[in-house]
This record gives C-alpha cells, structure tokens and sequence, in this order.
C-alpha cells in the first residue's frame, strides 16, 4: 500500500480518531478534555469572514501580463516595458449582490487585476464600463445604499435606486450604459474592462502623461436579454463561474487587449470637459487608443477562499512609473479599499500569500492581526523605527529614484459644485450615435422594466432627464414603463414620495461632440 498522509492536528500531534466523540460512556456527556472536538467546531463557526461591502460576489483566475509595444516615453515602469511578462490575478464581480447572488443579474461588472511586478505590486481595480454613477466620493457610500437592501422589507428596492439616479443626473451615462446590452454580459470572457478613472503615468525625465486604461476582450462581445438571464438563473447561480472556471480547465485561456489613451500633463486645462470626471469618456477622436500588450488567464485558483476570496485589490497600489490624478472619487478609493482590507482580512492583508509581492519586503510596520510575516521585517532587528543608525547593517532606507515628479495642477481649497457639468451630451451620443434602433429598443425596455413600480413623481422626473438627452430616449423609456406596470403581476417595493420632492437638475447641455462608452 501507498503511503498515506496522516490527519494530524493544527499543532501538528497525529490524530487518532477523527470519527467518534470522546464521552463518558456509549450514552455519557461529552468530555470537555475531547479537545479536537472543540478545534473543530470553534473551526467552524469561524469559517467565514465578512463578505466585501460591495463586489461580495465574484470569480478570477490566475494569468500574465504581456507588453508588446513600446510605452517608454510616456512611463518608465519595468512591468510596461515593451517584452515585459507579469504574473497576475483577475477577479471579476458583481457590483450589489450578496456572495449568494446570482451571476447572471444585470448589474455592473467589477475588473480588478493584480500583476506581481519586479518593483512590488500594481493593482487596476476597475469596472466593465468605462463610466461610474457618481463623480463625487461624497455620495458614493449613499449611492451604495440604493443598490443593497431597504431597511424595513430587506428587499432591493427600485424606488432607491431611482430616486437617487433621478436627483444625480451625473448618473446618466452608466445607467444607460447598465440597462444597454452591456449592462447583461454572457459570461466574465465577453466583456471589457476599464480603469475607469483617469491615472497617470511618468518617465525618466519626470514628465507626466494622464492616461485612461482599457482591456478589450478578444472573445468578442455577447449579452443576455433580462428573459434569457432569469431562465439560466432558473438552472444555476453560478453561471460566470461555470464558464470561467470551465474554459480555463479546458485550455480555452481568455484574453484581453491592453490599451492605454494619453494626454500630455498640461492639456488637461484645455479640453471642453473635466478629464478627471469619472462620469465622461475622453473622445477617442482626441485621444486615440494605443496598444499596448495583452493579458491571458490560463490557471484556476487552487484553492478559491485562499486566492480569490482573500485577494484585495486597492487602487492605493501603485509602482514607480505609475500615479494617481486628481479625480476625486480615484483619490477616496485609494483610502477606502485599503481600508476595507484592513478590516476584512486584518491589518497585515497583505502578507497573505495571494497579496504578498514577488519582492522581499522591509518596512516597519510593527504588530497587529495578521502579522504573519517571518523573520525580519526592517533588514535588521535593532531597527524598529526610522531613522536609525544601521543602514550599513541591512536596515531598510528610502529610495529618493522612487518619487515621483509634482502634479502640475494647482486650485484653492473649497467645496465644488460638482453639478454644473454637462450630463447629457456624451450619454446623447452613445444613445442616438453609437447604438443602433434595436439595441435602443432593448435599451428602454431594460429600463422602463427596472423602473416599474416606482413612484410618478420620481419617474417624472427621471423622464426629464432622459428628454434632456433625446426626446426619442424618453418617449422609448415612458412607453415601455406604462407597459411594465400595466402588465406586472406584483409591484416591487415602493415608499411613498410626495411631489414635492426636491428636485436637482445638472448645468445647461455644453455644445461640443463627446465619445460614446465603447
């Protein structure tokens, strides 16, 4: 016979019954000395930790990051140097759901990906859309509210959801986008993904560009209609899992374009929108895309808890040659993921194998939860605090070559409106331009459909907004409403809303063309 493993406890001791309970006789009280008993289900009851506010439900894999284009004016960071090869991890996810949700909701799809890279790890921590519902971190954690559980019926409830979209027309352009073809993609293999925010990259010469970040899947786009998602819903929850999962075993590994558009630091005062508003495309007649390389996943987790549950991604991580802007909800996403983190997994996430860089590590960092990291921390056990006096003894010291040049920006400190922005032009051009009648047809049945039940005057005064865009877009959304409600067996859960609800609407429609969301 083969050797076998032996089942030893968590301190390592061989265990010799794994079967029966230790009591006190065959109909005796247990014995409180039967302590792997209580190891197991002390175990038990902390198996699971808390699921991620937002983006609870997901699927990833492992993969590599390759460049095959030549960036290096714009960046001098070694991971996007043409030839360049990074291990890396994707995980995709559903925005709202909980980690029981099913995979096939119409919902925005999260793009996180983590590449392992020489100088530490980069996280893109994105969506599938190259848009976001607001453009002001203020009204991020309310906007979330909608999208989870009212208090009282602990149901979703569309009533939120439009209410706060119809008094934050700044919600347009990914609402359409949401209720369009692309807002139900068939599996995690048929949809793009977008840094969405704008970042920036910096060379050698200290010179820095703004840059959008798009992976354009290369399986090539395919969507559900809401009638074919609730039947596979009806079969399974857990379709993108299935597919991923599946293709990946079977040697189907999936890949995604890498490109980058670019504007010269300076520029971003001349153009006729906010190039850092997260709720605009920057025109690709302007600023065309530029190849860069690819991504392929071709690995399955071995263990999903351990890689892709306990996987954080934070916009916070960054690598030289690679920043931030001055978007407003990029510069809260830097705190608020990390933090996340912190909370979920413990204050030392990052050493957790799926988090850990591929480089060694100093710092000085001291204690706390999760505080796994073996042996010295700082390069030298009398260091624990900076500065000291052993550098020449190993203690970790600062890397001036790693900073990166000042932002070129300047303002006063104040609280901006952030309303005053044109909302409809580029959601007009998506609409009327880029899509075609059929694709607006399924457009304004997906939303007339979300939007049944809720009350007049919060449709009212969503139908406003849509008329401001194109009047064709509101009379498509209102007939197919009328419809919804005149044909639903049961209205979702509405709360009552007078008509005085204060209205809010954006600054007048600036003339000018805009890019439509790809």
């Amino acid at each position: 016979m083969a050797d076998r493993n032996t089942l030893r406890t968590s301190a390592g001791a061989p265990w010799p019954n794994n079967q029966d309970s230790l009591s006190a006789g065959e109909r005796g009280p247990l014995l409180l000395q039967d302590y792997q008993l209580i190891e197991k289900l002390a175990h038990q009851n902390r198996e699971r930790i808390p699921e991620r506010t937002v983006h609870a439900k997901g699927w990833g894999a492992h993969g590599k990051l390759v460049i095959t284009e030549d960036i290096s004016r714009y960046t001098k960071a070694k991971c996007l140097m043409k030839g360049a090869e990074t291990p890396m991890l994707a995980r995709f996810s559903t925005v709202a759901g909980e980690q029981g949700a099913a995979d096939h909701e119409r919902d925005v799809r999260g793009f996180a990906l983590k590449f392992y890279t020489e100088d530490g790890n980069w996280d893109m921590v994105g969506n599938n859309t190259p848009v976001f519902f607001v453009r002001d971190p203020y009204k991020f954690p309310d906007f979330i509210h909608t999208q989870k559980r009212h208090p009282k019926t602990n149901m979703r409830s569309p009533t939120a959801m439009f209410d706060f979209w119809s008094l934050s027309p700044e919600s347009l352009h990914q609402v359409t986008i949401l209720m369009s073809d692309r807002g139900l993609p068939q599996s995690p293999m048929q949809m793009n993904g977008y840094g969405s925010h704008t970042f920036s990259l910096w060379n050698d010469a200290g010179e820095r560009y703004w840059v959008k970040f798009h992976f354009k899947t290369e399986q090539g786009h395919a969507f559900y209609t809401n009638d074919e998602a609730e039947k596979i819903i009806g079969k399974t929850r857990e379709g993108y899992q299935e597919r991923l999962f599946n293709a990946i075993e079977d040697g189907q590994y999936p890949r995604w374009k890498f490109q980058i558009q670019v504007m010269p630091e300076l520029d971003a005062d001349k153009t006729d929108f906010n190039p850092f508003d997260l709720t605009k495309v920057w025109p690709h007649d302007q600023f065309p895309v530029i190849d860069v390389g690819y991504f392929q996943l071709n690995r399955n987790a071995d263990n999903y808890f351990a890689e892709i549950e306990n996987a954080a991604f934070s916009p916070s991580n960054v690598v030289p040659g690679i920043s931030w802007s001055p978007d407003k909800m990029l510069q809260a996403r830097v705190f608020s993921y990390a933090d996340a983190h912190r909370y979920r997994l413990g204050t030392h996430y990052e050493t957790i194998p799926v988090n850990r860089p591929r480089v060694e590590v100093h710092n000085y960092h001291k204690d706390g939860e999760m505080n796994v990291y073996g042996g010295v921390r700082t390069g030298n056990e009398n260091a624990y605090y900076e500065p000291n006096s052993f550098a020449e003894e190993g203690a970790a010291v600062e890397d001036r070559s790693a900073q990166e040049p000042p932002l070129r920006i300047s303002g006063n400190a104040d609280r901006y409106d952030h309303r005053i922005y044109d909302d409809y032009t580029q959601v007009r051009a998506l609409v009327m331009k880029v899509m075609d009648e059929p694709q607006r047809q399924r457009l304004y049945k997906n939303m007339g459909g979300a939007m049944a039940g809720i009350p007049a005057p919060i449709a009212e005064r969503w139908f406003g907004h849509l008329k401001q865009v194109h009047p064709d877009y509101e009379a498509g959304v209102r007939a197919a409403w009328n419809e919804a409600n005149a044909t639903a067996a049961y209205m979702p859960n509405s709360h009552p809303v007078t008509d005085d609800t204060p209205q809010l609407t954006s600054g007048d429609a600036a003339d000018g063309s805009a890019q439509a969301a790809e």
